[in-house]
């Protein structure tokens, strides 16, 4: 695992920043419509590293809003930065853990999740820290629009294997799927960073999208 070199600087940066990095985003439960400049669907990546995708997306999609959710303090500050230079009203960051995400959203706050390039986990003991393990799923669920969506992308074909049988379990819909994405038909694909890399190696590309079907 690539090793996070300390920025002791980034958490008063974060904070100095606020019209980029939303503050005590709990109070915004339900309301998110009033942090943007306008009211339509939001859509939250979750682990958005130095922020490429979330900012790409934003760019091509002006009529979405979106919250890139980043953990690690000392590498969501590169995505800050990247989100100073570029005029986005509707793309904001949270330095916050995607794993609570049912403090900051409720139901129908989100209209689609991006899951890029998430820690495998590969350890069965640590099967339960997996972003698409079950009892994740049921956050995602609680808090997306009715038949919401998730967009997973990986290079780990053990993850993504698991990704597709977990989703299966939950009795989500399967809307599209492709085992090496950058030699398909797809348009319109906006790469992270570690996509770029991996791409680059010659690894292939998994990604599908489901959806969460009304019970």
């Amino acid at each position: 695992m690539m090793r996070l070199r300390n920025k002791p600087w980034a958490k008063d940066k974060l904070k100095e920043y606020a019209d980029f990095v939303i503050q005590e985003p709990e109070q915004h439960r339900g309301k998110w419509g009033e942090v943007f400049t306008k009211d339509q669907p939001l859509h939250i990546e979750i682990g958005t590293g130095k922020g490429q995708f979330i900012t790409g997306m934003a760019k091509a999609n002006p009529d979405m809003n979106y919250i890139g959710i980043e953990l690690q303090e000392s590498v969501i500050v590169s995505a800050l930065d990247r989100l100073i230079g570029e005029n986005l009203p509707n793309c904001k960051l949270m330095n916050v853990n995607g794993a609570e995400l049912a403090k900051y959203f409720t139901s129908g706050d989100v209209s689609r999740i991006y899951l890029n390039f998430s820690d495998p986990w590969p350890k069965t003991r640590h099967e339960k820290r997996r972003l698409t393990f079950a009892s994740f799923l049921k956050v995602y669920e609680s808090i997306l629009v009715k038949n919401g969506e998730i967009h997973f992308k990986t290079d780990n074909q053990g993850l993504f294997e698991y990704s597709l049988i977990s989703f299966s379990h939950y009795g989500m819909k399967l809307n599209y799927l492709s085992l090496d994405l950058h030699n398909s038909d797809y348009e319109g694909n906006i790469m992270t960073e570690y996509e770029e890399k991996f791409s680059l190696r010659g690894s292939r590309i998994f990604r599908c999208e489901v959806q969460f079907l009304s019970k």
